[in-house]
């Protein structure tokens, strides 16, 4: 699929419907209506990216002093493919550098190919591993491997 981005908007309340359903559909243990709630009353950097008028992608990023942290990034399935993540990832480094960060960091599961080859072609580095940190839909946990970049 060859989607035109057209629009990078602050998360609203609004958004939260479409969100929190993608969210259920992408991810095992997906992030709550609560949660996205919570991250937009505190502020947090929260993207959707639309193509059109229509949302295809969203993302939550966490200021700290000096350091962005992702805490999730997703693009739809029926977009996943079409370098949306790219987009989208691009957007999020620049708000960082926008808001001051000098480093970005990220934790991502092993297992998560896709992710880890687009977060390497944007320069991150694992720096280290979380034992445990993701769960498992068939029992169990998962490391996180913890990604820096130097912005």
């Amino acid at each position: 699929m060859n989607a035109a981005v057209s629009d990078f908007s602050p998360m609203t309340d609004r958004d939260l419907d479409w969100v929190v359903e993608q969210e259920g559909i992408l991810h095992a243990f997906p992030w709550s209506r609560g949660n996205f709630a919570d991250s937009l009353a505190a502020g947090h950097s929260a993207w959707v990216m639309r193509v059109g008028a229509s949302p295809v992608a969203y993302a939550v990023m966490l200021m700290v002093l000096d350091e962005a942290h992702l805490l999730n990034i997703s693009v739809a399935r029926e977009f996943q493919g079409a370098k949306l993540g790219t987009a989208l990832l691009r957007h999020l480094l620049a708000e960082a550098r926008r808001c001051g960060a000098s480093q970005f960091f990220l934790e991502v599961r092993p297992s998560n190919s896709a992710a880890l080859a687009l977060y390497r072609s944007h320069g991150l580095q694992p720096i280290g591993r979380r034992k445990g940190y993701y769960a498992l839909r068939e029992g169990g946990r998962e490391d996180a491997i913890v990604m820096r970049l130097e912005l």
